[in-house]
């Protein structure tokens, strides 16, 4: 099976090999354990290669390079023009070449892919659209445009739309989906957690405004001032960098704040297994990897209630649901920080919903997708 992928993550190629965003390459791997030959259509990154990137595994690689563009400028918005006849020409010749399309959604190359399958009426296609699938959710023009086109039956023939959670009176093309970083025989026992001396709290992700890093760090420097014993660990990076810096040394909380860029997956699992909560206040998600992964190794999710967040906390059972007010949620904490038991009754069974979705049961429903 020739499958074609196209999507908007930048690539980078070094060494004969194609690199891009580690969680992202890592799914793709999965799918292509199942076909013969990949066609990758996306553009390729300037930048060289960094801890979070990681090379996909399939052999036969056929990858189709393409210019990046951006609709939310008036520049923008005049290359875009100019460029998209040619994009949209090797957006079609890959679907033609191949026995099954993927879109990968939501994102400027997914969005052209959307208008481009449409001339494929009766090839198998399927679209992950890996943002926020939530009807109510205020997102920019290209995306909703995105969600629409997927959401029409008609548009998108032989197509299984891929989503985050489970939302009402949603189109027959759509179908509940995740994804996972473990596999089975990674869920060694959690480490012991109990509320008493240091309590350590982390963050993973882009450290950009949508995700709020910055109240992350409010949130755990509140708590130190009403004399809590925590650490807040930050991995990742980004714009917002500086401003954290900034932040943290105008706060004199160097002791209790730590950045610690980006780090390698093995990393990341040493700091979920010695973290009591895993922290996310982000503005919008689709599945937020960090969640799940924090709690497949026990910890307690403190996040906000976007996409399919609720869900994955079983709505406050789980985790802790912010509200994005500083008072309020710090009194949230202070509630779960004086109940040892109610911690360990969230940590177990969070851990215990996140290990029913690894790597194992994702690549099942993979190949019943290929093969339906």
């Amino acid at each position: 099976m020739k499958f074609a992928i196209i999507t908007h993550a930048p690539h980078i190629v070094a060494q004969n090999q194609y690199f891009a965003y580690a969680p992202y390459v890592r799914e793709m791997n999965v799918w292509a354990k199942q076909v013969t030959e990949l066609i990758i259509v996306a553009p390729t990154s300037l930048f060289e290669k960094s801890e979070i990137d990681v090379s996909y595994t399939h052999s036969n690689i056929k990858f189709v390079p393409i210019d990046a563009f951006d609709v939310l400028t008036f520049k923008g918005i005049a290359r875009t023009i100019l460029k998209t006849p040619k994009i949209s020409w090797q957006i079609y010749k890959a679907m033609r070449s191949a026995d099954h399309i993927h879109l990968r959604c939501p994102g400027n190359i997914g969005l052209l892919g959307c208008f481009v399958q449409m001339l494929f009426p009766s090839k198998p296609k399927t679209a992950k659209y890996a943002g926020n699938w939530d009807p109510k959710a205020q997102q920019p023009w290209s995306y909703r445009l995105q969600k629409w086109i997927l959401s029409n039956t008609f548009l998108t023939r032989n197509m299984q739309v891929l989503v985050y959670g489970v939302w009402p009176n949603q189109s027959k093309n759509s179908k509940p989906f995740f994804t996972a970083t473990y596999k089975n025989q990674d869920g060694l026992p959690l480490l012991p957690k109990e509320l008493k001396g240091t309590i350590a709290f982390v963050f993973v992700g882009t450290l950009v405004k949508g995700k709020n890093p910055l109240y992350a760090v409010q949130l755990v420097a509140q708590l130190f001032q009403k004399g809590y014993d925590v650490v807040l660990r930050i991995y990742g990076d980004g714009e917002q960098r500086s401003l954290l810096e900034q932040y943290i040394l105008k706060h004199k909380l160097e002791r209790i704040i730590v950045l610690e860029g980006n780090q390698n997956q093995e990393i990341l699992k040493e700091a979920y297994q010695n973290s009591h909560f895993v922290v996310l206040p982000s503005q919008s998600e689709g599945w937020p990897k960090a969640i799940a992964e924090g709690m497949f190794w026990g910890c307690v999710p403190v996040a906000t209630a976007v996409s399919c967040v609720p869900f994955m906390l079983d709505y406050g059972n789980r985790g802790v649901l912010l509200e994005m007010n500083l008072e309020t949620d710090i009194r949230q904490l202070q509630t779960v920080l004086g109940d040892e038991s109610g911690f360990q009754m969230r940590s177990k069974k969070g851990s215990d919903w996140s290990r029913t979705y690894t790597l194992d049961a994702f690549e099942s429903e993979i190949k019943k997708l290929l093969q339906s």
